[in-house]
Parts: structure tokens; sequence; C-alpha cells
């Protein structure tokens, strides 16, 4: 059982995590923006499962193989940039919609969860965070090692969850009234892909 001072620090640390914006963030709000709030919470649900498998990696030791082999972990990050940048192009050179209102279901809720489980699962950094970052909060003399890992990853899913939800809804809200502009229109599918495509270059120039 985890005691109520370390998991107040944790949550308090967590809270500020999840709500400075960063790649999960800007994945959710370009897909809310230019899809729609069901869009962007989809992909914030799909970003949250993708953590889930992140902490069972910490927990049975997988993150730590990865972090221990240089080769892995580059060839994980280059498909995972590989990845968004085929997502941002596909973005890019799709054609828009004749009609303004088809603009708001540019990707289905589904197909925006399983790309945004598979975007944050090929990210090593994100494996690398949650090996390095939950043991932290584990107190051998607390109980169970591996439950209270799991039980600070279910934490920090939920917290994270919560903060794409809240970014999603607001997203989503003003990507309804730019979408009524046919000149935002013509530009949404561009600009998310420029986001993709910056994110994957990110993360392929990322280190260790």
């Amino acid at each position: 059982m985890i005691d109520l001072t370390t998991l107040i620090a944790y949550i308090a640390v967590v809270f500020g995590f999840v709500f400075i914006p960063g790649p999960a963030t800007l994945l959710t709000i370009a897909r809310a923006t230019s899809s729609g709030t069901k869009v962007g919470i989809a992909t914030g649900a799909g970003i949250a499962a993708g953590d889930v498998f992140h902490t069972v990696m910490a927990m049975i030791g997988i993150s730590a193989v990865i972090a221990a082999s240089a080769t892995l972990f580059i060839v994980i990050k280059y498909i995972g940039a590989a990845y968004l940048i085929y997502l941002g192009i596909r973005a890019i050179m799709e054609k828009t919609p004749a009609n303004p209102a088809a603009g708001a279901l540019a990707i289905s809720a589904g197909k925006a969860f399983r790309q945004a489980v598979l975007t944050e699962v090929l990210n090593p950094k994100t494996a690398l965070f949650f090996l390095a970052f939950l043991p932290q909060f584990v107190r051998p003399e607390n109980g169970t090692v591996m439950l209270q890992m799991a039980a600070l990853g279910v934490i920090f899913v939920v917290l994270g969850l919560f903060s794409t939800v809240v970014f999603a809804v607001s997203a989503g809200r003003l990507g309804t009234l730019l979408r009524r502009n046919p000149s935002v229109l013509r530009w949404q599918g561009k600009v998310v892909g420029g986001i993709y495509c910056a994110l994957g270059v990110r993360l392929a120039l990322q280190q260790r």
C-alpha cells in the first residue's frame, strides 16, 4: 500500500507533467481541432492505452532491456518517427472536402485511437520515462513493488487521460468554429500533418 505522503507528492508531480503541453497534448489538440471532440478524446484514450502498455513493460523489465540496448532504442525510435512522418504526409496530401461540414469527420474515432496507441507504444522515450519515473515513488517497505508500480501507472494513465480530454473538449469547440471557414478547412490537413511530421523529426533527433 502506497503511503499517503508519497501518493500526494506523486499526484502533484504527475499533474504538472500531464498539463504541460507535450507531444501527447499536441496530437490530441490537432485531432480534436481538425476532426472534432470525439476524435480528440479517442486520441487521448489511445495515448492512455499506450501508457498502460509502457507501465506493464516497466513492471516486467522490458523497458530496462530497451534502456540497456542502444541498438534496440534506435530501431524503435526510428520506427516511431517514420510512422509519425507517414501520418503527417498522408494528412498533408489528403484532399480537402468540397463540403465544409464534411471536414468534421476527416478521420474516425476508432482509427484515431489505433493511431494514437501505435504512436505512443513506438516512442522509446516514453518507455524510458516510465522506467525512470515510477520507481522513484516505490517504497519496498510499503508492500509488493510490482503492485505499487501498477498503482502508480494507473494513476498516471487516469490523470493523463483526464488532461487530454480537457484539451480535446476545448480544441474540439474551437475547431467547430474554425471549420465553418472554408479557408481554414483548406489548411487544416496541412497544419495537422505538419504537427505530426514535426513530432516525428523531434523523436528521430532525440537521444536517450
